[in-house]
């Protein structure tokens, strides 16, 4: 158990997420209220099955619409506008909302976790502005001034403690505080498990076979009993559910979970799994770019399949862990191969997913008598990566990418997987 609170820091970190920021984006931009409005962000317009991106707070309210269901699912309401993302805009009102929160610390005590939300310590200037309450005040004004969108603030002495606040407290009220006072009466009761920031749907199953359903049972579940099913995050877990992270900010999380994947929904049917290889070869690519973007490589390949709702919808997921740590496109696309011609039932796809996971650094690679040509094949990658870089995405593409099945080409026109 943990009871020395006093001994650890005491830090004062706001967690800043801007409400609903693509669909209050797309309110400003046409001279609505973000708050009032009804307004739909979908993927393209033109197609029916297209992705809702975001929907403003009075659709979500009045209609249930919520992020990822798609334009058909959206009632036929004179009052609802439907629009496409200009993810180009969206993106540059995000930077300049990160010059906004320079104006109060400087750039090491900001961490932009997403376009809509952002971490930052303010220790070191409450004597300039005032205590964390008064600063998330400011900030709040000075956006909602400044740019016309709203936003939360939650407060906690780290960071994970102000990413729960957010979530269960600030998004309600508008700025909110916890301390580590507030473990044992709002942590402790979070419920279900999947509501706590850092654990995942399949984590919380797990979590719930061993009888754990809130953040309190998980507090007083047997640390070395943790550690021994789930290892290094195991322990995160057991700490976390006392309030307790010693991440600096722009740490993630969790450690333990650290992965490179990607999810590409087609925008039509595939049939001919033929061309389902293309566009998974292309994914493969792309988890493969930014492992060597991060300078890790990854011992597990994980491949997601979903099949079209025309089937009946369905899919699987699998994964295989291989014996070398890679970030080599090929040895991602060969084990996704694999679980593919084992687990594919030879349904229409709409959705692939490649996720690779089990990463460490990057730093050496065991050569391999029968496989001679890997340490040149790992080079490369890098030199395609650097060229992609200075001449974009599309500059260099694999053949499969000029096929109809490749879809590269056109997301190579997108921003964020989307219209710009």
């Amino acid at each position: 158990m943990i009871e020395h609170y006093d001994q650890l820091p005491k830090r004062k970190v706001l967690c800043v997420d801007m409400k609903s920021f693509y669909a209050s984006c797309a309110a400003v931009l046409h001279g609505l209220d973000p708050l009032t409005c009804y307004l739909v962000v979908v993927g393209d317009t033109e197609r029916q099955g297209s992705i809702v991106l975001a929907a403003s707070p009075q659709v979500k309210k009045e209609f249930g619409i919520k992020t990822g269901a798609r334009l058909f699912q959206v009632p036929n309401d004179p009052r609802i506008q439907i629009v496409n993302p200009k993810m180009g805009t969206y993106i540059r009102m995000s930077t300049e909302i990160t010059k906004l929160f320079h104006r109060y610390v400087p750039k090491e005590a900001i961490h932009t976790y997403s376009v809509d939300e952002s971490f930052i310590e303010v220790d070191s200037v409450e004597h300039i502005w005032g205590d964390a309450q008064t600063i998330a005040a400011k900030i709040r004004d000075d956006m909602e001034r400044e740019f016309q969108l709203p936003s939360a603030i939650g407060i906690g002495p780290n960071m994970l403690m102000a990413k729960v606040c957010l979530d269960i407290d600030a998004k309600k009220t508008g700025v909110a505080e916890w301390t580590y006072d507030d473990v044992k009466e709002k942590l402790w009761k979070i419920e279900p498990l999947s509501k706590m920031w850092g654990i995942g749907s399949r984590v919380e199953k797990t979590l719930n076979r061993m009888g754990i359903f809130n953040v309190g049972q998980l507090a007083h579940y047997p640390l070395e009993l943790l550690e021994k099913k789930f290892g290094v995050m195991g322990n995160q877990l057991y700490y976390h559910a006392w309030g307790v992270d010693l991440s600096e900010i722009g740490a993630p999380i969790m450690q333990g979970q650290i992965s490179f994947g990607k999810s590409q929904i087609l925008l039509r049917d595939y049939p001919n799994p033929e061309e389902v290889k293309h566009v998974m070869l292309e994914i493969c690519e792309e988890v493969a770019r930014r492992a060597r973007q991060h300078k890790k490589v990854g011992r597990t390949v994980s491949l997601s399949i979903g099949y079209s709702h025309e089937e009946f919808g369905g899919g699987f997921h699998r994964s295989k862990t291989i014996e070398q740590p890679t970030n080599i496109t090929m040895d991602l696309y060969e084990t996704c191969l694999q679980l593919f011609n084992k687990f594919y039932v030879h349904k229409t796809v709409r959705q692939i997913a490649v996720t690779l996971s089990n990463i460490e650094d990057d730093s050496e690679m065991q050569l391999d008598l029968f496989r001679p040509n890997r340490t040149k094949q790992r080079t490369l990658g890098y030199v395609m990566d650097s060229i992609r870089h200075k001449y974009g995405s599309d500059a260099i593409l694999r053949a499969v990418s000029y096929t109809p099945a490749g879809t590269a080409k056109h997301r190579a026109k997108l921003v964020g997987g989307h219209k710009a």
